[in-house]
């Protein structure tokens, strides 16, 4: 008997006229689960993202821009920082940006000194929207791995290396922000050029 790992197979030569057959091996572990434990994951961001869509008007990126307004220094920043932080692409944070001006969540004021410069500044309204949208998904998963042990942490990241590496994505830039919207198509698209 040989196996043929690359197959996943078994090959028996039966000694009567050299005929082989070909025996799927037993795995002690199903590949369907597998696959759909990362669906549960990709459709869990969808729905989070068509929630917060839904509820509150905005969509997952433009929170993030709000949620870095609000963490930065006088609840303002560059239309470059943000972009940096998003990790997109600038048309796209721009169009974030006017999106969450229209509805005066923030608002575009010159730098003081420099007119050429424009800082991107959380609104009040920015703020009392932030204020009622519960903790991201990605917010929740980081805790939840902050207080994993190292040695769980590691398996975790090693499983997640193996993915990434079966799907021939390490090339892929993204950021730490788990997010799914239809805004993000441009970064996606100018990655695998």
């Amino acid at each position: 008997m040989e196996e043929n790992s690359k197959y996943n197979t078994v090959i028996k030569n039966c000694s009567y006229r050299n005929f082989y057959i070909f025996v799927k091996k037993k795995r002690s572990v199903d590949t369907t689960e597998i696959l759909i434990k990362i669906r549960k994951i990709v459709r869990s961001i969808n729905l989070e993202s068509k929630k917060i869509q839904k509820e509150h008007g905005v969509s997952i990126p433009q929170v993030l821009c709000l949620n870095f307004l609000h963490d930065a220094h006088n609840y303002q920043s560059t239309q470059g920082d943000i972009r940096k932080f998003l990790n997109l692409n600038s048309s796209t944070v721009s169009g974030i940006i006017d999106r969450l001006e229209k509805k005066g969540y923030l608002a575009r004021l010159p730098k003081t000194g420099d007119k050429r410069i424009v800082n991107i500044a959380l609104t009040s309204a920015g703020d009392k929207l932030l204020s009622n949208i519960p903790s991201l998904l990605h917010e929740q998963l980081s805790e939840k791995l902050q207080k994993l042990d190292d040695n769980k942490l590691k398996t975790v990241e090693n499983s997640l290396d193996t993915l990434v590496n079966l799907l021939e994505i390490q090339e892929i830039k993204a950021s730490p922000m788990i997010t799914n919207d239809d805004s993000l198509e441009d970064n996606a698209t100018e990655d695998l050029t």
